[in-house]
C-alpha cells in the first residue's frame, strides 16, 4: 500500500514520514511539500539519511499515486485535496482543524475565521478520536474523511471521559484544564514567541481564554455527557508553553458530585475499567504521576488519578507526545482502523526514557 503525505516537511508531516516508513503495511511513501517541491526529504531532515529517501512531489501527483492520503497542512488549505481524494475514492486523514467539527461551520468560522469551501464533504467526515468514535470510523462507508483531533483536546478529553461517562461531574462548576506543551506544537515556521531567547528558562501561558482548541474540548465533553444522558459542564482551558521539544502535560480539575466515589482507589478502578481495552491509554497505578518523559516518541496517553483531601475534586494528570498521539501517531491509528489493521500496527514502539 502507498501512503501519501501532503505537507511532509512540517513537524507533523516529518513525524508521519518517520512512523509510516516502519509500518509493515506500507510499501512506499509519496511525499509532497509546497515549500521544498522538487527537493528530497532527506535533505530537509538529514536524520532520514540511509533510511528514507524520496523526492518531494506536487500534491496532485501524491494523490494520484496513493491508497491513503494524510494532510499535514495549515488550516483552511486542505479541503480541495480532500475533494480530490473523495473523487478518486481515496481515504483522507486531515491533521488540521478543517474536519474536526463535522458540519458545524459556525463553530469553525467563529474560532478559525474561515468558511467551508466544500460543505458537502463535512457531512461525511468523522472526528478521529478513536476512544470516542472508533465504531464510526470502522463502519463508515469508504472512502472516508477523518478529522484528526488537536493535540490539547486529545490529552484533556481522555483525562475526563471516564468520570463524565458515569455522571460523577458537577454541572454547576467548571472543569479546569491547564496544559503545558513543548515548542514543537507551534509548528516549524518560526514566530517570535518560539525564539530560544523568548521561551528558554520560562513557562508562560498564551492565548488565555481564546485558544482554538477550547471548543473542541467542549464538544468532546458534550458528546460523552450526552451518551451518559446529561449535559456537560462548562470547561475552561489554558495552554502554556514550556522549554521542551515534545510533550503535553494536562492537569485537569474536575468537581465531583456528592455521590461520586470518595476514595482514590475506586476512582482509579473506574478509569482502569473504562480504558481496559484501549491499546494506547495507560492508567497508572497509585503512587505514579503521569509525566511527558515516559511517553516520548510513543502513541501512549498516560493518565494518573488523584483526589483532593476532602474528596470533592478529582485531579487528573494526562501526558502525551504532542507529535505522536497528539498528531501523527493518532492519524496512523485512524488509518489502521479504516483498513481493518490491528490498531497497534506500526505504533508499538516503547517510549524513550530520556
Amino acid at each position: 500500500m502507498i501512503a501519501g503525505i501532503i505537507g511532509a516537511t512540517g513537524y507533523a508531516g516529518a513525524e508521519l514520514t518517520r512512523l509510516l516508513s516502519g509500518h509493515p503495511k506500507i510499501d512506499k511513501l509519496a511525499l509532497s511539500s509546497v515549500s521544498f517541491e522538487g527537493g528530497r526529504i532527506e535533505d530537509i531532515y538529514p536524520g532520514f539519511l540511509g533510511r528514507i529517501s524520496a523526492s518531494l512531489l506536487k500534491a496532485e501527483d501524491v494523490i494520484s499515486a496513493s491508497d491513503v492520503v494524510f494532510a499535514a497542512l495549515p488550516h483552511a488549505v486542505g479541503e480541495p485535496y480532500a475533494a480530490a481524494c473523495m473523487e478518486k475514492k481515496i481515504n483522507y486523514i486531515d491533521l488540521s482543524a478543517d474536519f474536526r467539527f463535522d458540519d458545524d461551520e459556525e463553530t469553525y468560522n467563529t474560532w478559525y475565521g474561515k468558511t467551508y469551501q466544500f460543505p458537502e464533504l463535512h457531512k461525511k467526515s468523522i472526528y478521529g478520536l478513536p476512544e470516542l468514535n472508533r465504531q464510526k470510523i470502522k463502519e463508515a462507508v469508504k472512502p472516508v474523511i477523518v478529522g484528526n483531533p488537536g493535540c490539547y483536546p486529545t490529552g484533556a478529553s481522555l483525562g475526563i471521559f471516564p468520570v463524565l461517562s458515569k455522571g460523577f461531574v458537577r454541572q454547576d462548576q467548571p472543569i479546569i484544564v491547564n496544559s503545558v506543551s513543548g515548542a514543537s506544537g507551534g509548528g516549524r515556521e518560526l514566530s517570535r514567541s518560539f525564539h530560544y531567547s523568548e521561551c528558554a528558562d520560562s513557562v508562560a501561558p498564551y492565548k488565555v481564554a481564546s485558544h482554538r482548541h477550547s471548543p473542541e474540548i467542549a464538544r468532546n465533553l458534550s458528546v460523552m455527557a450526552q451518551r451518559a444522558g446529561y449535559a456537560a459542564p462548562h470547561s475552561i482551558f489554558t495552554p502554556h508553553l514550556a522549554p521542551m521539544n515534545r510533550g503535553i502535560l494536562s492537569t485537569i480539575y474536575v468537581p465531583l458530585v456528592s455521590h461520586a466515589p470518595k476514595e482514590a482507589e475506586a476512582i482509579n478502578e473506574l478509569f482502569i475499567n473504562f480504558y481496559g481495552d484501549e491499546p494506547f491509554v495507560r492508567v497508572l497505578p497509585a503512587g505514579l504521576t503521569a509525566s511527558t518523559n515516559r511517553v516520548r516518541q510513543s502513541n501512549y496517553c498516560d493518565i494518573s488519578v488523584h483526589l483532593d483531601i476532602n474528596g470533592s475534586t478529582l485531579i487528573v494528570i494526562s501526558a502525551i507526545d504532542n507529535m505522536v498521539k497528539g498528531a501523527a501517531g493518532q492519524a496512523i491509528q485512524n488509518m489502521n482502523i479504516i483498513f481493518g489493521y490491528d490498531e497497534k500496527t506500526g505504533l508499538d514502539a516503547i517510549p524513550m526514557l530520556f
